[in-house]
């Protein structure tokens, strides 16, 4: 009896502790969720939490970009001004649109331009104190934070037109410079900028207030250790900041010398071989790696943009006779190109001096293709490759307008119309650099036996196969090859051919 009337009451007692347990439980989860919110809000998902989230107001940005020492160079809404002191206005437009070109490359956005007739750029502004003011209503009218200027400005122009635009001014060679930090992909590529881009920047430093005398120098006489108010600056910040860069300057040639021990390594390794070699030349943007894509099948990149491939490509291709040779495709050219420039590329630009032959690609659907042709040869004849036989290749035949081709064959007699993208012409280039090619210069013939087949190779690759037949001794050649293996070759001539 007492074991059967335990059981309600124990069931009573579960069912009471089950409802407090969920009273208990509600009042966590409410109490819990108001807690929730006091902390945290909005409840996120996990993924949502794990997010970034911007934080509004926290930027420090300056208004007055004149106040700093040095800022990486960022262009997004862009005014553009040129001074015009020779040529047409034609010319000075069309040196105006390059501009734009490049700016759109660097990531800009360009919102308007202007040009102003000279005799000479101003020694203090670049456009005159004048024309300066108009310029910066011209600048708070479009909403642009940068001025870019069509040229090299000295450092006293860009501070003084920065003090009165009150701006970042850019200069056209610090937006080639950035365009190709961009682009820079292969260690070589990469100090080659880094060494112009600092031998630009060296004689533009500047500082603000006493940063330019933080380090004091020793006192006068009158102490050993210098009396009060007798001690005088001692290297100021820029200099110190200039010294560091002079530095980095040597160790960055240093390096650059020791990339160019081995591509000079490869190119000796071509000339032993006998290996002919052209050099594909040309402004930017003109077609020069489609071409090399279309002769060689390369795959370099190709992009609708200015200075798209700085790093060099060097690719094997062959004639329609069957002799190989190398084809390299060489960093694009631009008028007014920076002095740095050549001169850190100039390791690079040796593929165009050693080159048996060049290929100077110009766009024909260009405004104005004879300034490129000006342009680029002025660059070639800086890197020594004046001498080096030339075949101007006008590309873009598709998209060209048939007077300004015809325009420019009459005016290039050693000149060959073709379409990178089409495939028009380009056969008849293929032949066209056979002839111009260097030929070996003994003709011989010659009967190697089957075990040979090593010479037969090397005759093949270096040489220029005239005939070849299978015989039963052997392989009969008639060839024309270099001084060096002619000399491995008599031997194995026939009885009738000997001397």
């Amino acid at each position: 009896m007492t074991h059967s009337s335990s059981l309600p009451q124990n069931g009573q007692r579960t069912a009471k502790t089950n409802r407090r347990a969920g009273a208990l439980m509600e009042e966590d989860v409410a109490l819990g969720h108001e807690l929730d919110e006091n902390r945290d809000g909005e409840q996120l998902d996990r993924s949502e939490r794990a997010a970034l989230r911007r934080v509004a107001g926290l930027s420090t940005e300056l208004e007055d970009v004149t106040e700093v020492e040095y800022r990486q160079l960022r262009l997004e809404r862009v005014v553009l001004v040129g001074v015009w002191t020779s040529g047409t206005a034609d010319d000075a437009e069309n040196s105006l649109a390059e501009l734009a070109a490049l700016a759109e490359t660097a990531g800009a956005l360009v919102l308007d331009g202007v040009v102003q007739r000279r005799d000479k750029p101003d020694a203090a502004t670049y456009i005159g104190s004048g024309k300066a003011a108009e310029l910066r209503d011209i600048v708070l009218e479009t909403g642009a934070d940068t001025v870019v200027c069509d040229g090299e400005l000295t450092p006293g122009q860009l501070i003084h037109l920065e003090d009165v635009v009150k701006v970042k001014v850019v200069d056209r060679t610090a937006l080639i410079l950035d365009i190709f930090a961009q682009h820079a992909k292969s260690r070589e590529g990469k100090a080659q900028v880094a060494l112009a881009q600092m031998n630009y920047m060296l004689p533009r430093l500047r500082g603000w207030g006493q940063s330019l005398s933080r380090q004091m120098g020793g006192g006068g006489s009158g102490s050993a250790g210098g009396g009060m108010a007798t001690r005088g600056p001692g290297e100021t910040k820029i200099e110190t900041d200039r010294r560091r860069i002079r530095e980095k300057m040597a160790k960055m040639r240093r390096e650059i010398a020791e990339m160019k021990t081995g591509r000079d390594v490869q190119r000796q390794d071509r000339r032993r071989n006998k290996v002919p070699s052209v050099a594909i030349a040309g402004y930017t943007n003109a077609g020069k790696s489609s071409l090399l894509n279309r002769l060689t099948g390369a795959g370099v990149l190709v992009e609708n943009a200015l200075f798209a491939t700085l790093d060099p490509t060097v690719r094997k291709a062959e004639t329609p006779t069957g002799r190989a040779y190398t084809l390299a495709d060489t960093v694009g050219f631009v008028r007014h190109l920076p002095h740095h420039l050549v001169e850190a590329f100039r390791s690079t630009m040796e593929e165009v001096g050693d080159a048996d032959l060049i290929l100077h690609v110009v766009d024909g659907a260009h405004p104005a293709p004879e300034e490129q042709l000006a342009a680029v040869r002025e660059v070639i004849r800086e890197v020594g490759a004046a001498e080096v036989p030339e075949i101007v290749v006008v590309n873009k035949a598709d998209a060209a307008d048939p007077l300004v081709l015809q325009r420019l064959l009459r005016a290039e007699k050693h000149a060959l119309v073709v379409s990178a993208r089409t495939g028009q012409g380009v056969d008849e280039l293929r032949e066209l650099i056979d002839d111009e090619l260097p030929h070996p210069s003994v003709e011989l013939e010659v009967l190697l036996p089957y075990t040979e087949g090593k010479l037969v190779s090397r005759v093949h690759s270096q040489g220029e196969v005239l005939s070849e037949e299978h015989v039963e001794q052997g392989t009969l050649l008639q060839a024309r090859v270099h001084e060096e293996l002619a000399a491995e070759l008599r031997g194995f001539q026939p009885l009738a051919a000997r001397p």
